[in-house]
This record gives structure tokens, C-alpha cells and sequence, in this order.
């Protein structure tokens, strides 16, 4: 993992993208310590935090999150999510933030060196390439060692440099164990999600808490 002391830096965080991935791996990803983690490593200009939200539910559990995200250095973005029925007569949630984080990953670009994307998702490699052609790094943060792997091969050639996520469970991660392995939404890495059963643990496939 190759940083320099003088680069401005910032996250982009690709919410359910990232969650997937750590829930694979068997951890979930303590975003304290990750923020601490990417501080050490340049001048941590900003922290972006992408989700859509079922704002229709009375209580949703990633609110908790995104309130300590909001509070603690974090710049979250949300949308509200869409549910809808597929032809299967199963319940659909499209929840996707690719267009947000681009935007803004694209308007501030010009005021960094180093951008660091946590996604596997391969239609960033566009992204990525306008990026870097102002010049920029650009590192992506996801996992090849998950089943199926969360990576994109196109958006791991595309990129400066690659960080399985795997390599910093031991930084970033903690164990879930004690938690319910199950999703009620769960992320197909499209931006969509299926409703699977009622555990009340996370929402539009993340954690509820930090």
C-alpha cells in the first residue's frame, strides 16, 4: 500500500458495496479506526459515506449509523431508495449511489492527489479513468477472497492500486460472530437488493453501527 506524507486524500465509501464485501470476509468494518487508519497515511481531506435509505419505514436501522457517521467525521450522502415488485412477485429495493459518488468524486478531485474507493463495483472503472487522466491516484479498496469475489476485474486493472480488504481486517475489521449472519435486504452488486427474510440486525444490506 503505497501513500505519501504530502497527498491530500479522501474516501469514497460505497456503503453496501463495502458492507458486502467485509461480510464476506467475516468481519465488519469499525469505521473509527478506518477513519484513524487513512489520517495516518496523507492530509485526510474528506471522508464521503454513500446509502439509500427506506425513508417510508417507521424506524430504520442504519439510521444509528449514519447518525455517528455524520457526527465523527464522516460526509454521508443519501437518497431515498425505491421499492418496487419484479416479475417474480419478489420485493425489490433499488438503492443504488453510483451517479452521487461520481458527482462529487469528479467535482472535488481537482483539490486532491490520491482518491481511495471502496467498491468492487466495475462501473467506477469509467470513474476511475477520468480521474486519473487529471491526474490523480487512485486506489480501490475491495476483496478477491470473498465467494463470489467483490472485485471487478476491470475496475482492479483500472486502478493505481489495488487493496484486497482482506489485508486490512486486522486494522479496519472486527469480528462479527456474535452477529446474525442473515440480511433482509441483501446487495447484488447492482445497486438492487432482495428482501430474504425479517432480521431486523442491518438494512439495505450494512451494519447499524459504527
Amino acid at each position: 500500500m503505497i501513500f505519501y506524507p504530502h497527498e491530500r486524500v479522501a474516501l469514497f465509501i460505497d456503503g453496501a458495496n463495502l458492507y458486502s464485501a467485509a461480510r464476506g470476509l467475516g468481519f465488519d468494518i469499525d469505521y473509527r479506526r478506518l477513519l484513524s487508519h487513512f489520517r495516518e497515511k496523507g492530509t485526510l481531506v474528506r471522508a464521503f459515506y454513500y446509502t439509500a435509505l427506506l425513508e417510508d419505514q417507521e424506524y430504520s436501522p442504519l439510521r444509528p449509523l449514519i447518525d455517528w457517521l455524520d457526527y465523527n467525521g464522516y460526509a454521508v450522502v443519501t437518497k431515498p431508495a425505491k421499492e418496487f415488485t419484479d416479475a417474480n412477485g419478489r420485493r425489490r429495493i433499488k438503492g443504488n449511489m453510483d451517479i452521487e459518488l461520481a458527482i462529487d468524486a469528479l467535482e472535488i478531485a481537482d483539490k486532491l492527489d490520491h482518491l481511495v474507493l471502496f467498491s468492487g463495483d466495475g462501473d467506477f472503472r469509467r470513474l476511475v479513468d477520468a480521474v486519473q487522466r487529471r491526474g490523480k491516484r487512485v486506489t480501490v479498496v475491495s476483496t478477491m477472497r470473498s465467494q463470489p469475489p467483490m472485485i471487478a476485474d476491470e475496475l482492479r486493472r483500472q486502478a493505481d492500486q489495488f487493496i484486497d480488504l482482506e489485508t486490512l481486517r486486522d486494522i479496519v475489521g472486527r469480528s462479527h460472530s456474535d452477529r446474525p449472519t442473515a440480511s433482509p435486504v441483501r446487495n447484488d452488486g447492482d445497486g438492487y437488493y432482495d428482501d430474504e427474510d425479517e432480521d431486523e440486525d442491518d438494512d439495505l444490506g450494512q451494519p447499524t453501527r459504527a
